[in-house]
């Protein structure tokens, strides 16, 4: 009986272990590194879609780098880009880069650290290589 009660106990502790990790309020800068990401993934989602508008090919490319100051300028063209207003993806797409905007100048202002400010690399990033499977 004794080492059921160990391994019960054990249990118990891994798990509220992980619920106190899972509870921990995301920083600035995880917060605004998990959105980019997200918005990224969201474009690229966008732009395979078979089911989207003819417009959504005009729209400015959204490849976001949080350490490129130029990544704000790219925010405030993607989010201002004047069609697509009736197609219910970017409209979503546009809310979630205005609220990176809004949270990368406002809320986290002074926990960014901008490593570059080359505008070209966002126009063209270079991707990492596919690893073979």
């Amino acid at each position: 009986k004794l080492p059921t009660m160990k391994m019960l106990l054990s249990l118990i502790a891994l798990l509220s272990a992980t619920l106190l990790a899972n509870a921990a309020p995301p920083t600035c800068y995880s917060r605004v590194l998990s959105l980019s990401k997200e918005i990224t993934e969201s474009f690229k989602e966008l732009q395979t879609s078979k089911a989207v508008d003819s417009c959504v090919e005009m729209l400015p490319r959204l490849y976001l780098d949080i350490h490129n100051y130029c990544v704000l300028a790219k925010l405030r063209d993607f989010v201002a880009y004047p069609r697509c207003e009736r197609v219910l993806e970017v409209s979503e797409l546009k809310e979630k880069a205005r609220s990176l905007y809004t949270i990368m100048i406002s809320y986290c202002r002074r926990d960014l650290v901008f490593l570059t400010d080359d505008c070209n690399a966002l126009e063209s990033p270079i991707l990492p290589p596919i690893e073979p499977s």
